[in-house]
């Protein structure tokens, strides 16, 4: 379970939980052969070439491996600005004054001596500190009431001296399979025809798959266990009852051809913004790219749409404004992710005016002309509320966002169907898609556990 605590601001959340919860099992299969000597037994494992035909495999040893995602990716003991690194900054370089759109900032010389400076608020910046000052109250109280419930339960603790100390940095695992090049890559790869586009299906306990396979059709785990893929020399943990494809926005041909329509669909757009380009940590769309998805194509009736946006108010409107209305989707709420370290701080100083502790979602509801039933009558589906908080101890990975799946089981009817755009991961009863779905799927995230018979 993810939800650690339920109350009338929103949910308290337990991304690592979640995670782990996933039945990262991998069954291995393993067939006995007496040793000459007739006094001990040893096991001979079968590979994807060599294993036995029959279903039953009733010579066979079975050994479980269990994996874990890694704790230390979660670790997030302090603050990534300190109030008071902040605070003494503010008070040192700049005196703001938001109501006149003018701040002052103090700067050295290049001959040594203090100089004041007035520099004029943007538009957006404005807009952000408007929009700010709106939902501050928001966001304070609410988070405030989870957080306090988390420590009371023990899930978060208040940071000691030592936990202090002897927090290290992480060492994050490499990648060496570079998920969106081989999409690009993949472009110049022949069209299969319609009887080839059919869904994957992963039988194999490791199966190395070709990229023509990979990036043209859906990958499904339809088992309940755990697979493994090899791609590239690179494994990835694909869990049970997980479907993906792999591709970026030109090649997404197969998710429309395999004529599912999804009754949940979550999208996290690469939006373009100063840091994005700076970094080339990933490529970025335009609005008009964006708009170009074809959500109405992949929408069943009453279908809930939500979608992550950045704290430029630019994106917000565009959302609401424009994206959602030329997909007939009616925005129904708005709700924001609160992200707090392991003792319940806000990871950024709430009113810090470069880095905002929490991002948002803007939730929708697809826009029929008739009314149209659920697909079963008998279901009852609450009306989506507005301004809820999901508050959560963030992962160290780069937008590795929390899940959904239990924070929507109330508005959603439980056999729905769901699918995630942009995705980075995988989980059981999703289909996945964008150009690094299988990112954060790399083995090297994971931690292998004893296995056992």
């Amino acid at each position: 379970m993810s939800v650690v605590h339920q109350l009338s601001p929103g949910w308290l959340l337990d991304h690592l939980s979640f995670i782990n919860n996933i039945n990262y099992q991998l069954h291995q299969y393993h067939e006995p052969c007496l040793t000459s000597f007739g006094t001990s037994t040893t096991f001979i494992a079968f590979d994807s070439a060599s294993k036995p035909d029959y279903d039953d495999r009733g010579n066979s040893e079975v050994f479980i491996q269990k994996y874990v995602f890694r704790s230390e990716l979660f670790n997030v003991t302090k603050p990534y600005i300190t109030p008071a690194v902040y605070k003494e900054c503010q008070q040192r370089n700049e005196k703001e004054d938001p109501m006149s759109g003018v701040k002052e900032e103090n700067f050295n010389s290049i001959i040594g001596k203090k100089r004041k400076r007035c520099v004029v608020f943007n538009q957006g910046e404005l807009d952000a500190m408007e929009y700010h000052t709106k939902i501050r109250g928001l966001i304070l109280d609410g988070s405030s009431e989870l957080i306090q419930e988390g420590l009371k339960s023990g899930f978060l603790h208040p940071l000691s001296e030592k936990w202090n100390k002897c927090s290290e940095p992480i060492t994050l695992p490499l990648d060496t399979c570079n998920l969106s090049e081989l999409c690009a890559m993949a472009k110049h790869l022949p069209f299969l025809n319609e009887t080839e586009l059919q869904a994957l299906q992963l039988t194999e306990e490791d199966m190395s798959v070709t990229e023509q396979d990979l990036f043209s059709r859906i990958v499904e785990n339809n088992s309940s266990f755990t697979k493994i893929i090899t791609l590239m020399g690179q494994k990835y943990l694909v869990p049970p009852k997980s479907s993906f494809l792999l591709s970026d926005i030109s090649c997404m041909h197969p998710l429309l051809n395999c004529r599912k329509t999804y009754d949940v669909i979550v999208i996290d757009p690469p939006w373009q913004n100063k840091s994005v380009k700076r970094s080339n940590r990933y490529s970025y769309l335009s609005p008009l790219q964006i708009k170009e998805i074809l959500i109405p194509k992949l929408a069943a009736p009453n279908c809930l749409v939500i979608t992550w946006v950045t704290n430029r108010q630019k994106h917000l409107r565009f959302v609401k404004e424009e994206l959602y209305p030329s997909w007939s989707v009616e925005v129904v709420a708005e709700w924001h992710w609160v992200k707090i370290t392991n003792s319940g701080e806000f990871v950024f100083p709430l009113d810090s005016p470069h880095k905002k502790p929490y991002e948002g979602l803007v939730l929708g509801r697809v826009r029929e002309k008739t009314a149209v039933p659920l697909r079963n009558a008998d279901v009852k589906v609450l009306p989506i509320p507005d301004h809820k908080l999901i508050v959560s101890v963030p992962c160290t990975l780069h937008s590795h966002k929390p899940p959904l799946a239990e924070v929507l089981k109330d508005y959603v009817k439980p056999d729905g169907e769901c699918l995630e755009l942009f995705a980075r991961n995988l989980q059981p009863g999703w289909t996945s898609w964008g150009n690094e779905v299988l990112k954060f799927q790399h083995m090297d995230y994971f931690v292998a556990l004893e296995s056992r018979s």
